[in-house]
């Protein structure tokens, strides 16, 4: 493949809206939605408005057979992982990129399972929450998409420049760091802390900022992933905390963290991609994790 025109977006929740928006302004012919018929039903009826704007969009069923994608971006929730993966197979081919924007660090592990680690690429979005309201989506445009190769022995490299040149010419904001592995893990960190905490506490990033015993006790959950970190074999763990909280006084002291919109919505968490992650490998190597053990429990009390 010599560049990307056929794209195919699994997901249009808060972080999928931002980049249908972005691609069909730039080629909407050449851009796919991907859905099933209960969900093409609904958006149909009540179409997505992102920013004041209806999204008008090309939505395509999992059992077509007419377009394939030379990129899949997958910005599912991560109740929906397992389904988008079985949904995709119609639209890749063989050298298809595919993207996952979900949280955490498994995403990428799941879809290579089932398509090989040659044109997955790891990823995630980092950026100012993107506020979700039924069918309402309010973005204020600051955000990237993280990607890199993390291992370039079983990955093409060349998939980077790829990315790079589409995103320049669609006017997407990305980053591409030289460890990749060590930006997926920060992120996860972030996520793993200030979801889950915000969730609990029902506190937005200007609440969670300007509190010290906020800020210990997301310090207490941060130390647990790093030590998880360090067994996987993750870079400059040192250098962790520090790059969190700057992150986290960056963002907008209004925004509030996707798992509290979720809370607040009454929608399913992804407590498990987080905390249930996070506990998963702390006993495979043999690692406590009595905070995310409690986060895991209140959360799911929540939810019920």
């Amino acid at each position: 493949m010599n560049e990307i025109k056929n794209v195919l977006i699994c997901g249009i929740g808060a972080i999928g809206s931002i980049y249908a928006d972005k691609i069909s302004t730039y080629n909407d012919e050449n851009l796919k939605i991907l859905v099933d018929k209960n969900r093409l039903d609904k958006y149909i009826k009540f179409p997505k408005i992102f920013n004041g704007k209806e999204l008008k969009l090309n939505y395509i069923l999992p059992e077509n057979v007419d377009f394939k994608a030379d990129l899949i971006i997958i910005a599912t929730k991560y109740d929906g992982l397992f389904d988008a993966i079985k949904n995709i197979e119609n639209f890749v081919k063989e050298d298809t990129i595919i993207l996952s924007l979900l949280n955490g660090v498994t995403s990428e592990n799941y879809i290579a399972q089932k398509y090989g680690w040659k044109h997955v690429i790891h990823s995630y979005f980092i950026g100012h929450s993107a506020m979700r309201d039924g069918n309402q989506i309010t973005f204020d445009g600051t955000g990237d998409i993280v990607f890199g190769v993390q291992d370039d022995k079983i990955t093409d490299k060349n998939d980077e420049i790829l990315l790079k040149n589409y995103f320049d010419k669609v006017g997407i904001s990305y980053k591409n760091p030289d460890d990749i592995q060590h930006a997926m893990w920060l992120k996860f960190m972030l996520n793993v802390s200030s979801n889950q905490l915000s969730a609990i506490l029902h506190k937005t990033f200007g609440q969670m900022q300007s509190s010290e015993k906020i800020k210990n006790l997301l310090k207490n959950i941060m130390l647990e992933v790093i030590e998880i970190a360090k067994v996987q074999g993750v870079k400059n763990t040192q250098n962790m905390l520090d790059e969190a909280f700057k992150s986290l006084d960056k963002m907008c002291p209004e925004g509030k963290t996707s798992m509290l919109q979720d809370i607040e919505a009454g929608r399913k968490t992804e407590v498990e991609m987080f905390a249930g992650a996070v506990i998963k490998m702390g006993k495979k190597f043999n690692i406590p994790t009595p905070y995310n053990n409690i986060l895991k429990e209140l959360i799911e009390i929540i939810e019920e």
